[in-house]
Order: C-alpha cells, then structure tokens, then sequence
C-alpha cells in the first residue's frame, strides 16, 4: 500500500493482517480510512490465498474513533440539501463498516489501549475481539451529542446482550478490558502487545487450518441466524449443507482421521 494510506497490509501464509497506520492521529477513522477499508476488505475476501484477517493497529492506540475534524463537515449548514448530504455520506461510511462485516474471510479485532467511539463500530463488525488489559472502551457518541451511527447499536446488543449494552450506550462510559471480558466483547485478555500478537497469530493459524469452505460457510450461517431466527436459520443451514457436501475437503478429513495425521485443506 501507497505511503498515504491508513493501513499497511502484510501477509503470513493464509493470513492477513490489516495493520491501521495513522499513529499521529490515534488512528481516528476519516473519509479515507473508510473507503480503504471498504477497498481493502473487498480485495482480501476476494483473495483464495487469504483465510484468516487480523485487524490491529501501531501507535499508542488502537483508534480514537471518527475524526471529529472531517465529520464536522458533515454537521456544516442546516439547508435540506446538506441535510441530505449527510444522510447519504453517513450510509457510505456505514456500508464500509458492513463490508468488513460481510467479508466471507473471519476477521479478528486485535485491541490494545483506546478503542473509543467509532473503534466500537468497527470491532463490532468483527468476528472474534481480543485485547491487553490496558485497553480502554467507550461508546463515546452519546457524550458528544450524536446518535452512534455506523452499526454500534445494531451489533453490540447480540455480542454482550441488551442489559450491559443500554448502560454503556445510554451513559457512553468508559469500561476496562476486564469489563469487556466479563461482557463478553472480547474473548481473550494479554498482558502486552506482543501476547496480544502472538494470541491473534495462534487463532487465526487455528481458523485457517480448518477447510476454509466450511469456515466462510459457518461464518455466514451465523450472520443469517443473527439477522433471521431460528427456524429461518436452521432451514438456511440445512440448503447450505445440502449444496457443499461432500466436497473434497470432507474427504480429505476423514481420511486424515482415520490415518492418523494432520489433514491438508484446499478449499475445494
């Protein structure tokens, strides 16, 4: 990626890792950032090379959320066609966060220190959210006036249930990583920045050991369930189910079972 970018993007094996890059600026989150998410997102799920994608960050914090600065612009004037701007910019930035949601690869969200505001939007697009003990958490909007936007009120309820998500979203406190974890936002607390790497690598390395059909297929299973019930979700698993099997990596499983070694996916 070009010098100006907000990411820098290096590989291991099957695995990504979207680095944010504007440490300068606590990785605040501008129009930029948003398209390149959405550009960057779109290459990787469209990458077979590409299983797992870890989402971190350089600098002293994970991300100070939106750039106040730039979203200011979209606060400018009161006249309808302004008005009307906004409502569209603010449907741009929330399909950006949505495409890392719909990525059919599973993304992992690698936290440490400040994860405020919009960073709240953005780890709750992801599928998996671990973090060091240091980190800090706010659904910051309420306190400045605005109505969180970008999916932080649609998201977070189904990740740590509606009890702890009204309190947080309705005072925008902030609360510690141990609160995140007895919440059940993030899964696995580390004691530094290097455990925190070390842990994202030894779960994505998990992920992308599994047949990667199967986890692109899981992974959008559980949207569908989130997004549709029950009895819609068992139904769409079981045409799910009916159109991938057998394939050649159920075939491969089994027989790495029965001969007793580790088995090799390719996705077919």
């Amino acid at each position: 990626m070009n010098a100006e970018s907000h990411f820098n993007l290096t590989r291991e094996d099957s695995i990504a890792w979207l680095t944010m890059n504007r440490p300068e600026k606590r990785n605040t989150m501008g129009m930029a950032f948003f398209q390149q998410l959405a550009d960057t997102t779109a290459a990787l799920d469209a990458d077979p090379q590409v299983r797992v994608i870890v989402l971190n960050a350089e600098g002293k914090s994970f991300t100070a959320g939106t750039d106040l600065a730039e979203a200011g612009d979209l606060l400018a004037g009161t006249a309808a066609d302004q008005r009307e701007f906004t409502r569209t910019q603010i449907l741009k930035l929330q399909n950006s966060i949505s495409a890392l949601e719909r990525c059919r690869k599973p993304v992992i969200a690698a936290i440490h220190s400040h994860c405020i505001g919009g960073g709240i939007d953005l780890i709750s697009a992801c599928d998996i959210r671990i973090a060091t003990r240091d980190a800090v958490f706010s659904v910051r909007e309420t306190r400045m006036g605005i109505i969180a936007d970008l999916g932080t009120l649609q998201r977070l309820p189904a990740i740590i249930g509606q009890g702890w998500f009204n309190e947080l979203a309705l005072t925008g406190r902030d609360f510690g990583a141990e609160e995140a974890l007895a919440m059940g936002l993030v899964t696995r607390l580390c004691d530094d920045r290097k455990a925190l790497e070390d842990t994202a690598r030894e779960l994505a390395a998990r992920i992308a050991a599994c047949p990667p059909l199967t986890v692109q297929g899981t992974k959008e299973v559980i949207l569908y369930n989130r997004d549709h019930g029950l009895d819609a979700g068992l139904r769409y698993v079981a045409q799910k189910n009916a159109a991938a099997l057998p394939s050649e990596d159920l075939v491969e499983a089994v027989s790495a079972f029965m001969e007793k070694r580790e088995p090799v996916f390719k996705g077919k």
